[in-house]
């Protein structure tokens, strides 16, 4: 009687070798490859939910108003998660914005100076808070937190001593600077220039994050600073890079600002910073650097102002609402440590 040896294939091989993953390892693992999808999902659920409890949560007009609401804070996400990216954080991003705001207004009507110039001077101004602010992070190695908690209050006084408290209206300054404030209508929707252009930016960064090399060397850094030095990349030029990127940033932000407002106010999005970080945070994007993106923030500034505007329809005290913004916080930050223990 002869046996007859069974041939397995290569594959067969490695599917028996291979242990089998539970449906919630499958969950782990799918979002730690996609950041972005968690948020969505609560994104598109939470307007599920609110839209059925009241029916004027997804009018036109409801949708326009959020997407102008949302706008300020979703380009400052942009920069701050280009810093946490890189396992850094931002905690002078919104003073930052008002500096550059201010000086953008205050040039233009107190000083004549023409309005493409003035929006010029903004964004210089962001890049150089940006510049600082990488330069003490890289040359002096201080930690990220405490080189912007510093910077926080250097800008705010800065800011403060040369409007001299001052608000600049919209009717004071050139046309080229309130643009971001005009009313544009696509179908339904009235929303304004700044909401396109924070759109178009979020395009061109996650662009620039998934398909440069650049982009690359800043998930790279993010993960392990050290592993990225060693494999020949100059992590102190892509830092300060990053940091003078966020600053350009910060600029466009101010100008968006301005245009939202109708005023460069020192008052203007005084909390601004803790908005900026809670929307990169809800997007997925991890505090510990190297896994995230700036799609996961959008939604993540999407979802704080869709809770904030579906709270208030279904008519619950404003004094809760933020009871929830720390709720999600909390969880996304759990579940992001939950992700990062994903098994290779």
């Amino acid at each position: 009687m002869t046996d007859t040896a069974t041939t397995i294939s290569p594959e067969e091989e490695l599917e028996l070798l291979t242990p089998r993953l539970t449906p919630v390892a499958r969950v782990q693992r799918h979002l730690h490859a996609h950041p972005a999808l968690g948020p969505f999902i609560v994104l598109v659920v939470s307007c599920i939910v609110f839209g059925v409890l009241n029916s004027r949560f997804t009018s036109s007009e409801n949708i326009s108003l959020m997407l102008q609401q949302v706008a300020v804070v979703a380009a400052l996400g942009v920069a701050q998660t280009l810093i946490i990216l890189t396992a850094g954080i931002d905690l002078s991003i919104g003073a930052a914005m008002i500096l550059a705001q201010l000086f953008m207004a205050q040039v233009a009507a107190n000083n004549g100076v023409p309005g493409v110039l003035a929006l010029l001077i903004g964004l210089v101004v962001g890049v150089a808070t940006g510049v600082l602010n990488g330069a003490i992070v890289t040359r002096f190695r201080l930690p990220p937190f405490i080189a912007t908690l510093g910077t926080l209050s250097i800008f705010s006084s800065i800011g403060l001593l040369y409007a001299q408290g001052q608000t600049t209206q919209a009717s004071q300054l050139p046309h080229i600077v309130n643009w971001t404030g005009d009313p544009v209508k696509l179908g339904p929707f009235n929303l304004i220039n700044g909401v396109i252009l924070v759109f178009v930016m979020y395009i061109i960064v996650n662009y620039v994050l998934r398909q440069t090399k650049w982009g690359r060397h800043v998930f790279a850094v993010g993960d392990d600073v050290d592993a990225a030095r060693l494999a020949g990349i100059r992590t102190n030029v892509v830092l300060f890079s990053v940091y003078a990127f966020a600053g350009l940033i910060v600029g466009i932000a101010a100008w968006v600002s301005i245009g939202y407002t109708g005023a460069a106010s020192p008052n203007n999005a005084v909390d601004a910073n803790l908005q900026s970080i809670t929307a990169v945070v809800i997007g997925g994007t991890s505090l510990f650097g190297g896994r995230g993106g700036v799609i996961g923030t959008l939604f993540g500034a999407l979802i704080v102002v869709v809770f904030t505007s579906g709270l208030t329809l279904a008519n619950v005290n404003d004094l809760y609402q933020p009871i929830a913004e720390g709720i999600l916080v909390i969880a996304a930050v759990g579940v992001d440590q939950w992700i990062r223990r994903v098994k290779p």
